[in-house]
């Protein structure tokens, strides 16, 4: 269940809003050397700015690449080359993108509320066959089915405040 949630913040960390966030850049690969490599792994990122990201690119062969790679990413970013660095602006959301931001984020959140019920169901069915196998009592079994719906709930409601406070983070303007 943790892992669940754990999911969700990272998918909602590359959910991109008015704010830079490197996070937004990570999951860019560059054509480097014959390869496909993460976009970390050639330069590094920074956020000097709110509204800014800048890529410090370690190759200088590999500047034209990176740039092209972050213009082809479909993040609708337009990254500006000087020397060895590249800066890459965050453009204002309009009140559309928000909304469908908005929307993405709850799908993000109802497939994170699907994996903690799964993990409920795994475990009701593993204490269903520890009761018919005569491991564990009745009684037994309903404190350990309360303590896994309660684990549940408390996971859900984590997920919830925090789609609460990605959706506030997203309309915010």
């Amino acid at each position: 269940m943790d892992g669940a949630l754990e999911s969700l913040r990272k998918e909602f960390a590359g959910l991109r809003t008015g704010r830079a966030s490197a996070s937004l850049l990570e999951p860019i690969t560059v054509d480097a050397y014959g390869n496909h490599m993460p976009l970390n792994q050639v330069g590094t990122i920074g956020v000097p700015e709110p509204r800014l990201i800048v890529v410090q690119v370690w190759d200088r062969s590999m500047v034209k690449a990176v740039e092209k790679a972050i213009r082809e990413a479909g993040l609708g970013l337009n990254p500006q080359t000087e020397g060895q660095s590249i800066r890459v602006p965050i453009p204002d959301l309009s009140q559309d993108r928000r909304q469908e931001l908005s929307k993405v984020a709850h799908k993000y959140a109802e497939q994170a509320r699907v994996a903690v019920r799964n993990v409920r169901r795994d475990g009701m069915d593993m204490l269903k066959r520890q009761e018919k196998a005569g491991d564990i009592s009745q009684d037994e079994h309903k404190n350990w089915a309360d303590k896994i719906q309660g684990l549940t709930d408390t996971h859900i409601k984590k997920i919830d405040d925090v789609l609460a406070s990605k959706e506030k983070e997203i309309m915010q303007v």
